[in-house]
């Protein structure tokens, strides 16, 4: 691909459909390489609006609305970056699809995934779906006790509970509404896997095949994301194993070169027990958990992914030094915005990124502090204190 100038005919326009705090990181990477940005979201100041050279806003469920402002900027490449869209939209324009059209269509919601990775042979945990309360009681008999509920569509963990009796049913059937992206929200029940880790597995599909990052190891509160290192150890056969998941799921979402640009980057979601790797989930687009690679790689996962749609070579991918992420989520029920003093924190040698979100109306992942080091744990170690005494600053001036 030749890129022009912004803000010209020749110019090579990327439209984003979301513009949280990862899609802001691949906007500036993509004006690094001279490209003209559009993003839209559903809120005004959204992280990637703050950045890009133009924003719409507008309800990402709105199909007309979607193909109004595709129609209107003509953009070369579409890049969804949250969940909550109207795929069915997309459909007319899915040769400036990133990464494809199968690919946004299957992972924008849980069941299609899940369905296709068991058609694929991958191992995942046990699953049914559920419609209503009633069939939530019987997918629970089926799976068995303890099990995890989530909407098929959401985010960053909303929606998700763990059922360990009966009692929890009514509550986890309640949540999973509140917390779903859209109304009357099918659900999926997983049977619990009792895994020694979770790994993400950052896979790069380009135009000179797939490559992977080091895998990073992260731990979840609430079912989301809150602290990931990398690189994380394990033994070699189990990263063998990693690897072939990730390859599998990834090559069968972009196979199809007419469905789309077909190139990207992958957040494969997996769990080891022992020596056995389980499918978990698969988001088409930079992972939360690869934020750390913001400071532990000599490519980000967001350079990465700009390269990657771009149709630009990828060299090899090298992790430069050890290192962790701690995110930095915070609770309010106003809408006042926050103010922050970050300089304790740098002084310690982390690093913070601030996303720059609005406002917080309940619970809200607001930046994250990054730490490099020779040893992962010490960086994870650093990077948490840094989170907590950010924290613990925001709690004594509200």
């Amino acid at each position: 691909m030749k890129i022009g100038t912004p803000f010209t005919p020749q110019a090579t326009k990327v439209l984003m459909l979301g513009g949280g705090e990862l899609g802001k990181e691949v906007v500036i990477e993509l004006q690094r390489l001279g490209v003209e940005t559009i993003v839209c979201d559903c809120y005004e100041n959204s992280p990637a609006m703050q950045v890009a050279h133009r924003s719409y806003v507008f309800d990402m469920l709105d199909g007309e609305k979607i193909r109004h402002y595709l129609d209107l900027e003509k953009p070369d490449i579409i890049v969804p970056e949250i969940e909550a869209i109207d795929t069915n939209a997309l459909e007319d324009y899915k040769r400036n699809l990133v990464p494809s059209y199968k690919a946004v269509s299957l992972t924008m919601n849980r069941e299609g995934i899940r369905e296709r990775s068991t058609q694929l042979g991958l191992k995942t945990s046990a699953y049914r779906f559920a419609d209503s309360r009633e069939e939530l009681a019987t997918a629970v008999e089926a799976v068995g006790y303890p099990c995890v509920v989530k909407p098929i569509m959401s985010s960053s963990g909303k929606g998700q509970s763990v059922i360990h009796t009966a009692q929890d049913i009514d509550h986890a059937w309640n949540y999973s509404q509140a917390g779903g992206r859209v109304a009357d929200c099918k659900i999926i029940v997983e049977g619990f896997v009792n895994f020694d880790y979770e790994l993400t597995l950052l896979t790069v599909r380009h135009r000179d095949g797939i490559s992977f990052c080091d895998p990073i190891r992260h731990l979840q509160i609430d079912g989301d994301y809150r602290y990931s290192w990398q690189p994380a150890e394990c033994q070699a056969s189990v990263l063998a194993q990693c690897r072939q998941v990730a390859e599998t799921i990834v090559r069968d979402l972009t196979d199809d070169t007419d469905d789309g640009i077909c190139y990207g980057i992958f957040g494969v979601e997996l769990f080891v027990e022992g020596d056995q790797v389980y499918f978990s989930e698969i988001s088409p687009r930079p992972h939360d958990t690869g934020l750390v690679t913001l400071v532990s790689q000599d490519q980000s996962e967001f350079a990465l992914h700009a390269k990657a749609i771009l149709g630009l070579p990828i060299p090899d991918i090298r992790t430069v030094s050890p290192a962790a992420s701690a995110a930095l989520v915070l609770a309010s029920d106003s809408e006042e915005p926050f103010t922050y003093d970050i300089s304790d924190i740098l002084a310690t040698g982390c690093e913070v990124r601030l996303f720059g979100k609005p406002s917080i109306i309940g619970q809200r992942r607001m930046g994250v502090v990054l730490k490099a080091s020779q040893d992962p744990i010490h960086a994870l170690i650093d990077a948490t204190i840094g989170a907590q005494k950010l924290k613990q600053f925001q709690s004594d001036i509200s």
